[in-house]
C-alpha cells in the first residue's frame, strides 16, 4: 500500500511493518546534489529501534540501499528509490489478535474500510516502523537544506508524565549534535527524570506520550503563501502523515492563546542595519508566510496505544467482547525516537516549498 505527499517534489513511501521491505521514492530531485550516505545512516540510527531499555526490542538495521537516483554520491535527476530489508519479524506476536482490534490503533478503521484479511501485523501500513522510509526522505532533504544554510533541530519538550523539560532551546542554533542522540532532551536532569518515569510506566505495562519541540532556521522571508499554500498548513500535512500525531502548535511554546495581543505581537525593530523582530511569538510565520525569524512548532504524540495491561475489545468475527493483554516489542514512549522523524518531515516540507520557489 502506497501513500504519497509533495507539490514539487513526490514523496511516495510503500510497504508495511511485517513485509519483507518497506520503502520510499523522491521525484523531482534536481541532479548533481550531494548525498553523504555515512551522515544519512547516522541520521537514521537516531531513530532505529533496541537502542536502549526504552525502546523497542525489535532490532533492525535500518540501513537504506538505493536502487535508483543516485549516482558515485550525486542525485542524477531521476526519480530516487531507496528500500529497507525487514529482518526481525515476529509474526507470532499477533497470532491471537487476528480478527481484534487493538484498542487505540488503526485495526478497527483499517477492516472496516479495506476488509478482515487486510493484513494488519505489527500495525501493517499504519506501524511506526513506516517512518523508517520517511526518514531517508528526509534526511537527504536536510541535507540539502544544510547546504542552503537551513537548519532543522528538534528535542524533547515534554513527556505526559507530568514532568516538563525546562526549555532551554537556543532557537537560533539547535546544535542536535551535541545531545544524546537516544534521549534528546537539552536539560539532563529532566531527562534523567523522563527516564525514570518511562521505565515505570514500561514495568507496570502503560505507556506515555509529549511533546517535540521543532526549529528551523536560516529560512529567508517570503517562504510560503496565504490561505492554503501557508507554511503551516504544508508543515501540518505532512506532520499528521507521523503515526500517533494529534496535535501541531505554531509559536513561542504554544503559549499565544493565554496571551493578550499587546503581548504577542512581536514588534519590529532595526538591528545591525536590517530589519527584524524583538521577539518570536508567531514562530518565525505570519499570514503563512516566513519573517526571517526562526520557524518553531511543536508535535504531539499521544502514548503509544500497544500496552501490556488489560483492556476491552471484540472479536469482529464472532461478535464477542473479549479481555486482551497486548504482546510483543513495543516503545513505553515513542517521543525519544519520534525527534528525529520530525526533523525528517519538517525538511521534506520546507525543501518542497523551495523547490517550487513559493
Amino acid at each position: 500500500m502506497k501513500s504519497s505527499y509533495g507539490e514539487n517534489l513526490k514523496l511516495t513511501i510503500y510497504g508495511a511493518s511485517h513485509g519483507d521491505k518497506i520503502g520510499m521514492t523522491l521525484e523531482g530531485i534536481p541532479a548533481g546534489l550531494v548525498m553523504d550516505p555515512e551522515k544519512l545512516q547516522t541520521f537514521l540510527n537516531r531513530r532505529a529501534p533496541g537502542q536502549n531499555q526504552w525502546s523497542t526490542a525489535r532490532k533492525e538495521a535500518d540501513i537504506p540501499h538505493f536502487l535508483s537516483g543516485i549516482t558515485d554520491g550525486y542525485t542524477n535527476g531521476e526519480t530516487i528509490e531507496a528500500v529497507i530489508y525487514n529482518e526481525n519479524i515476529k509474526r507470532s506476536d499477533y497470532k491471537d489478535l487476528k480478527y481484534i482490534p487493538r484498542p487505540g490503533h488503526a485495526d478497527f478503521t483499517a477492516w472496516m474500510k479495506y476488509g478482515l484479511d487486510f493484513d494488519m501485523s505489527g500495525g501493517g501500513p499504519f506501524s511506526g516502523r513506516m517512518t523508517a522510509p520517511l526518514c531517508i526522505a528526509g534526511g537527504l532533504c536536510k541535507q540539502w537544506l544544510e547546504s542552503k544554510g537551513i537548519r532543522i533541530g528538534a528535542h524533547i519538550l515534554y513527556i505526559s508524565t507530568g514532568e516538563h523539560c525546562d526549555h532551554y532551546f537556543d532557537a537560533l542554533n539547535p546544535e542536535i549534535d551535541q545531545i544524546d542522540q537516544t534521549f534528546p532532551v537539552l536539560n539532563p536532569d529532566v531527562g534523567r527524570e523522563m527516564r525514570h518515569l518511562i521505565s515505570r510506566l514500561h514495568a507496570d505495562g502503560d505507556s506515555a506520550g509529549g511533546l517535540v519541540e521543532c526549529a528551523i532556521t536560516g529560512l529567508p522571508v517570503g517562504i510560503g503563501s496565504h490561505l492554503f499554500g501557508g507554511v503551516e498548513s504544508h508543515l501540518s500535512q505532512i506532520m499528521y502523515a507521523i503515526p500517533a500525531v494529534k496535535e501541531i502548535r505554531f509559536g513561542n511554546d504554544a503559549v499565544s492563546i493565554d496571551m493578550l495581543g499587546y503581548e504577542y505581537n512581536d514588534n519590529l525593530c532595526i538591528k545591525n542595519g536590517k530589519i527584524t523582530f524583538d521577539s518570536n511569538n508567531a514562530g518565525g510565520i505570519l499570514g503563512g508566510i516566513t519573517t526571517g525569524m526562526p520557524v518553531i512548532f511543536q508535535v504531539g504524540f499521544k502514548p503509544t496505544p500497544s500496552i501490556a495491561r488489560p483492556q476491552k475489545s471484540v472479536n469482529l468475527k464472532t461478535m464477542e467482547e473479549v479481555t486482551i493483554e497486548v504482546k510483543g516489542r513495543h516503545d513505553p514512549c515513542i517521543v525519544p525516537r519520534a525527534v528525529p522523524v520530525v526533523e525528517a518531515a519538517a525538511a521534506i516540507g520546507i525543501y518542497d516549498l523551495i523547490l517550487g520557489g513559493i
